[in-house]
């Protein structure tokens, strides 16, 4: 049997497909139902004085864990499972891999998720080839992908996390300097990155995208969010308001794909609303990294602004975010960013296009 022939039986399939969207896209989920989560339950206990949501569930080494805090503990073993099963991991593989996420979350500090993707991709892949092939597999198949997914996030998290930190501490440092500029690229990019089949939730938070520059991608993912939605609802109506607007424009790609012209009204958009985000509101993201790349999708990114606000993420205290008393200009600053401006300027610019011939009927109907 040849490596192509053994590959296949094993389920192992390396294409950018299954790394780039499968994997990447289920540790976004992963981090999400840990430590987005967590983050949303610990700023709701705390700011409603939430009894059972602020009291101590356990102390390890000495740190008090809340119900929350536990879920953002455990934000490595749960990113590194999601990518296990997006890869069709077998059982005992996928539940190595909790150790392995942990270690590499650990080991790759701010750079944690990026450092989780490559090694528990490698782990999974690499426990798939051992998985049944001996008489002790219930020993063998653990003891490998635990051992190989440890070693490298020795050898490699450091410097994954290393690396990913320093991307993403230039990225905010330009904005600061050129908000502007920045504001349009930040914005434009990971707005992009949330409409196509990719992860911009995992994006901004392997870059530990905050402050301006997390601003900036809310108002990027927003625009395309609420561009879309508003702007096709002459063909999909209520149903594709709110799965488009709450959910993700996602759905938009098979239309994408089929007239990228459709693209330009939210694109345009949220080069708009990009630079007003970072210069005019100074609207910044220090809440969780994560929410900057989710937009309008459960209100996360609104939520992360907020909680950022009034309880800065670690992240952010690092970089020198203080909690503060949102003003009335805040707030019209979030909603005219996040729903008001992408609702106006989207169909605006949509039937320009629609006048010069780029969109038609049907083009934005959902299948």
């Amino acid at each position: 049997m040849n490596l192509k022939q053994f590959l296949a039986r094993k389920n192992i399939v390396i294409t950018a497909h299954r790394y780039g969207i499968d994997a990447l896209g289920a540790m976004a989920q992963g981090l999400f139902c840990s430590l987005l989560i967590g983050t949303i339950l610990n700023t709701v206990g705390s700011q409603f004085g939430i009894g059972f949501l602020t009291a101590t569930v356990v102390t390890i080494n000495e740190v008090p864990y809340t119900v929350g805090g536990l879920a953002s503990f455990m934000s490595g073993p749960a990113m590194a499972v999601a990518i296990g099963y997006a890869l069709q991991a077998p059982p005992l593989v996928l539940f190595s891999l909790t150790t392995v996420g942990y270690a590499c979350n650990v080991l790759g500090k701010a750079g944690g998720p990026l450092a989780v993707l490559f090694v528990a991709v490698l782990a999974a892949e690499c426990g798939k080839a051992v998985s049944k092939e001996t008489k002790v597999d219930i020993l063998v198949t653990p003891i490998v992908t635990t051992l190989i997914g440890i070693g490298f996030a020795y050898l490699i998290a450091p410097p994954i996390g290393g690396a990913a930190s320093a991307f993403g501490q230039v990225i905010r440092r330009a904005t600061e300097l050129q908000p502007f500029l920045m504001g349009i690229i930040v914005s434009v990019l990971v707005g992009i990155a949330l409409t196509l089949p990719i992860s911009s939730a995992a994006i901004c938070s392997v870059l530990g995208l905050t402050g301006l520059a997390g601003g900036a991608a809310v108002a990027g993912c927003s625009a395309q969010m609420i561009g879309f939605a508003v702007m096709s609802y002459k063909e999909n109506g209520w149903g594709g308001l709110i799965s488009q607007g709450l959910g993700t424009s996602m759905l938009q790609m098979p239309n994408i794909v089929k007239n990228p012209k459709i693209w330009t009204a939210p694109i345009l958009t949220s080069a708009i609303t990009g630079p007003l985000a970072t210069c005019l509101f100074k609207l910044e993201m220090n809440g969780a990294a994560i929410n900057s790349g989710m937009g309008t999708c459960g209100l996360c990114g609104q939520l992360g602004v907020w909680t950022g606000w009034v309880a800065p993420s670690a992240e952010a205290l690092a970089e020198g975010a203080m909690a503060i008393v949102p003003t009335a200009f805040d707030w019209a600053g979030l909603l005219l960013i996040s729903f008001v401006l992408p609702a106006v300027l989207c169909p605006i610019i949509n039937a320009f296009c629609r006048k010069i011939g780029w969109v038609k009927d049907g083009d934005l109907t959902l299948s």
